[in-house]
């Protein structure tokens, strides 16, 4: 089995990246941010406070969450049902940036994204996948964008599903989780001292695509 780590901000690019890039690899995709998105989507359903670790902990209990593939999709299921279509909303994004950082979180997700690593080749993106969650995987890729470029992609994406948003407001938003992401203290976003930097600032979405298979067939 062959294991590739993709960390990198929010934003950068990484999970349609990966996908398409798995696909041509033949790998088996591995979407870590959608299960703390549903972890999210529970909390805000239920009105938890994800500002109250405890409270968010005490709320695992009842929680179920699951991979399967649908046409090689991925779909995630939270208590046995398919919310892959509503785990991308912006309130979502909020309350995921919040709940990853809970230990309790991250520990209660860590064997799930393990065990699918040991069953399959796969790449696997997140925040923390080269540093925690698969320090040992054969290949480790940072993937970012400046948080202008990024900024621009989620405006484009919030169009695209009719939900326009304000370019400031997004760049904010985006750079307020970076510092979040970055400085929290359980797992926090940083490139693993082994991983290769892949800017996708200034490459097409299949340029990037190109660039992270080439990584991974250069190590197999």
């Amino acid at each position: 089995m062959f294991a590739a780590a993709i960390d990198g901000p929010a934003g950068a690019g990484k999970s349609s990246v990966a996908r398409a890039a798995a696909r041509e690899l033949g790998f088996l995709y591995v979407d870590t941010g959608a299960l703390y998105r549903a972890i999210a989507l529970y909390m805000l359903e239920h009105q938890v406070d994800t500002e109250d670790p405890q409270a968010v902990e005490a709320a695992l209990g009842a929680i179920t969450v699951d991979i399967g593939y649908r046409d090689g999709e991925q779909q995630v299921f939270l208590l046995g049902e398919n919310v892959t279509g509503r785990i991308r909303t912006q309130a979502v994004s909020e309350a995921t940036s919040v709940c990853a950082g809970i230990p309790a979180v991250r520990a209660f997700l860590l064997e799930l994204q393990r065990d699918m690593a040991r069953r399959h080749s796969v790449l696997v993106d997140g925040r923390d996948i080269g540093t925690v969650v698969l320090p040992n995987a054969q290949l480790k890729v940072f993937l970012t964008a400046s948080a202008e470029v990024r900024a621009h992609r989620r405006l484009k994406q919030l169009e695209e599903a009719g939900q326009p948003g304000a370019y400031e407001q997004i760049l904010e938003e985006i750079r307020e989780r970076d510092h979040r992401d970055s400085h929290r203290e359980t797992a926090p976003l940083k490139q693993a001292a082994d991983a290769v930097l892949l800017d996708t600032s200034h490459l097409s979405f299949d340029e990037a695509v190109a660039a992270l298979v080439a990584l991974v067939r250069a190590r197999q």
